[in-house]
């Protein structure tokens, strides 16, 4: 059955932790690619160092409002309630808005991707409700397609597995049809590891936050 709304508009580090175990469905080219979800990471800004909507610095609200206005073409198809959006973003403090993280201040269950070192991209879906920037990077899947020739144990690999770029920046995993989320396995408490993200060094004693989660006899996990 597929995810509904209601799954990803809940407090993210519960997201993070019931994600593990569901199945990341792609169409490409009349054909299915599918993976079971394995490990996770949590990102909840604009308080959390790591998070891409953090700054130390107080953004200038023109700046923000500008920023919204430039891509307001980009999201608004996917808004609730467009004033609402934006006064939340406005009230938050350390928030930072960018062309980039724009996608991560959507509603639960839309996708957060962008490219990293010019290199490969990155799957996040976002969590929680609509102004927040919060998000759950996707670290690595258990493939289910046959015949696959990436193994999608890493966030860039589990990207070229998929097949996704940045035109999938915002899509609605809730409502598209080219990639959507199916329940699958649930696991126990006992069954899954909570440790510290990776390579996010910068973050200071945010560091240290138990926020990456995997399932523990999983032999498709990027680094236990």
């Amino acid at each position: 059955m597929r995810l509904k709304r209601d799954f990803f508009v809940r407090p993210t580090l519960k997201v993070a932790k019931e994600l593990l175990g569901k199945i990341i469905v792609r169409k490409y080219k009349r054909k299915i690619i599918a993976g079971k979800i394995v490990e996770t990471e949590a990102y909840i800004g604009p308080n959390d160092k790591a998070s891409h909507a953090y700054t130390p610095k107080e953004q200038d609200e023109k700046e923000k409002l500008k920023i919204i206005k430039e891509n307001f073409e980009r999201i608004k198809n996917y808004l609730e309630n467009p004033q609402r959006f934006i006064k939340r973003i406005l009230k938050l403090k350390n928030a930072k808005v960018t062309k980039r993280n724009l996608a991560e201040y959507l509603r639960g269950g839309h996708i957060y991707i962008y490219l990293v070192y010019g290199n490969y991209f990155q799957l996040n879906i976002t969590t929680y409700k609509e102004g927040y920037p919060e998000c759950v990077l996707i670290r690595a899947l258990e493939p289910l397609t046959k015949d696959f020739k990436i193994s999608p144990n890493g966030p860039g690999k589990l990207c070229e597995f998929l097949k996704l770029d940045s035109s999938f920046w915002g899509y609605d995993l809730v409502e598209g049809d080219e990639i959507w989320l199916e329940n699958g396995e649930s696991y126990k408490e006992s069954d899954i590891i909570k440790t510290t993200r990776i390579g996010i060094e910068y973050a200071k004693e945010d560091a240290l936050l138990p926020w990456r989660f995997y399932v523990k006899n999983s032999k498709w996990i990027s680094k236990k």
